[in-house]
């Protein structure tokens, strides 16, 4: 019993998928999901970024407690996906992403309310393990229709991968608006108003998410993750995956030490972060579509790696210089667009592989492994990255040894089977 096309399809050998938008030949679950996607980083990007701000100043926490609490809420919700992932694959789609969106309502509205230590913890706790259960039951669905998606003609499974990609940054960027907005009034008003954006997704999917989704057989035997620690292939995906994110992590590490050093303040991060956001919205479905035809699963991640390592290298080529003010920023945006462009390659194409690797059934544990696999690098890589800054080295070395890590993670990508998603060969 399986829950998952064959992992090897064979193509049409007709002529190239029809360049007609993405959108028009989604299913009408597939756009659901998206729009979910959206309307999550809405709803939680409302809230999250100025929740340190409200510890340290309404609740005043000390500083060390505030990072206490923004890590545990990571590890309730990285840590945490590959038990969301098996509980889909036990239960089933809709009824881990209904829970899951009960679960962030209680959360936000607790957190809104909550004055002491114990219930703004509890509350995190909350929304992050909420994260835990919808987000497994949202991609690994959506990559499992990616997969029906292509062999039905329509093009390679990144394509609708990219979207959802394109459709969750949509949300980050907006969400922050809608917050600031929002804290005009008060902290409380913002999470309530984060709280009504999943009560309409809840909604949206009481009414529309089928009881039963066609293809998809529920697993109720044991043993999956045994065979997951066995799999040196995906394992191998998570890692390379996992030192992109560990890069990535460099926007909220590296990057704020680098722009301070060239203005003198951190206040020009938030237009490198809309830079970054911005280049998703409107480039990632084109530049898909490129690598589409021309790369297979590998290869784009293969790309991706070795643009996020040109990144650190510009800021590398550039310190000695020591520029500052609008000259001395130019690396440090050079830096993000290649970042950006680097992960509008991998996400999509580390997505689209993990259906061909997964056993039968369990899409829905390995789409959870692949994030609290590489969550758990990140957070060892994350101590030794930041010590880097702190130890007086030469003002280019941090950075050439950042460039470094995807560099060398290029060994890590595994080799795609014969017919994986990626590049048509009749193209």
């Amino acid at each position: 019993m399986t829950n998952l096309l064959p992992r090897t399809h064979p193509r049409r050998p007709a002529a190239k998928p029809p360049r007609e938008r993405t959108w028009k030949h989604l299913s009408p679950l597939l756009r659901l999901l998206i729009l979910t996607q959206l309307a999550f980083n809405v709803g939680f990007y409302a809230v999250l970024p100025f929740l340190a701000a409200h510890l340290g100043t309404a609740i005043g926490m000390a500083g060390w407690m505030v990072g206490f609490v923004l890590g545990l809420r990571t590890f309730s919700q990285q840590g945490l996906f590959v038990v969301g992932g098996w509980l889909v694959d036990r239960y089933g789609v809709r009824p881990v992403v209904l829970a899951g969106c009960l679960l962030r309502i209680a959360g936000f509205a607790w957190l809104g309310y909550a004055q002491q230590t114990w219930a703004v913890i509890a509350a995190v706790l909350l929304i992050g393990f909420a994260a835990a259960l919808f987000s497994p039951a949202v991609e690994s669905e959506v990559a499992r229709q990616a997969v029906a998606w292509e062999a039905e003609g329509h093009g390679p499974r990144t394509r609708v991968l990219a979207l959802f990609s394109a459709a969750g940054q949509a949300g980050a960027f907006v969400g922050p608006l809608l917050g600031a907005l929002l804290l005009a009034v008060d902290f409380r008003t913002a999470c309530l108003a984060g709280a009504g954006v999943f009560v309409l997704v809840l909604t949206g999917h009481v009414r529309l998410m089928p009881q039963h989704i066609p293809g998809r057989i529920r697993t109720l035997g044991r043993g999956g993750l045994r065979t997951l620690l066995r799999n040196r292939r995906f394992l191998a995906l998570c890692c390379a995956y996992g030192t992109y994110l560990l890069a990535y992590n460099q926007l909220y590490l590296a990057l704020p030490d680098e722009v301070q050093r060239a203005t003198g303040s951190q206040s020009a991060l938030s237009w490198l972060f809309a830079l970054s956001s911005l280049l998703v919205v409107f480039t990632q479905l084109p530049l898909t579509r490129w690598a589409g035809d021309r790369l297979d699963l590998r290869r784009s991640m293969t790309a991706g790696l070795l643009l996020v390592a040109a990144g650190f290298a510009v800021v590398a080529a550039a310190r000695p210089a020591g520029w500052t003010g609008i000259a001395g920023l130019l690396p440090a945006a050079g830096y993000v667009v290649l970042l950006t462009l680097g992960q509008m390659l991998i996400v999509p194409a580390a997505r689209a592989w993990v259906p061909d690797l997964a056993e039968d059934g369990r899409l829905g544990l390995y789409t959870g492994a692949l994030s609290s696999v590489s969550g758990l690098i990140v957070l060892i890589g994350s101590s030794a990255t930041g010590s880097l800054l702190d130890l007086g080295l030469p003002p280019a070395v941090p950075w050439l040894l950042l460039a470094a890590v995807p560099a060398v993670a290029v060994a890590l990508v595994p080799r795609c089977a014969e017919g994986a998603g990626g590049a048509d060969p009749q193209r």
